[in-house]
């Protein structure tokens, strides 16, 4: 009978544990219960994404509005979904009337155990500013679908990264629902 190696603990920081198994080493959260990533596409056909300095890659990157589900404290079973629509409000100041589970996914399997959960947006009404969590400085874009790609490259060309969750929710929603 095959044993399963056993999972050591390297590091636990305040947010991140850091685990080996055999040579294998793997990030995992510790305090949250899941990622979400929300394609938002308003009735006149643009796309938001969004814009934040993201120290890991030390620049400013283009993203869909994206965030943890239960990290806060009272929150931790935190329905994806709701995480979504409170993501979506957060960093783009938007309510969505219809939110779609898209697909779940591995982020970097062979870096984390995290998956990102992906959904569509629709019918939005802008409530009001994008508020943030309080420390985030973020930028909004309403970016016409069929100009996206050609957005994205001046971005690129910029120096900016472009987080390809972007490409992964625009490839889906083009050529699976027809956007």
């Amino acid at each position: 009978m095959k044993t399963e190696p056993s999972i050591s603990t390297l590091h636990e920081g305040n947010f991140l544990r850091l685990q080996q198994v055999g040579r294998w080493e793997y990030v995992e959260r510790t305090k949250a219960n899941g990622v979400v990533a929300i394609l938002a596409v308003t009735d006149e056909g643009n796309v938001i994404l969004i814009e934040q300095y993201r120290p890991p890659l030390g620049k400013m990157i283009v993203e869909i509005p994206a965030g943890l589900s239960g990290d806060h404290a009272g929150a931790e079973g935190e329905p994806l979904i709701e995480a979504a629509r409170r993501e979506l409000l957060e960093e783009t100041g938007y309510h969505a009337a219809k939110m779609e589970f898209l697909f779940e996914g591995p982020s970097s399997a062979g870096l984390t155990t995290e998956t990102v959960t992906f959904f569509l947006a629709r019918e939005l009404v802008h409530i009001g500013p994008a508020l943030g969590d309080g420390s985030e400085q973020i930028v909004q874009h309403e970016i016409p679908i069929c100009e996206v790609e050609d957005w994205l490259a001046k971005r690129f060309l910029d120096g900016r990264a472009v987080d390809c969750k972007i490409y992964t929710a625009l490839f889906l929603v083009r050529y699976q629902i027809g956007l």
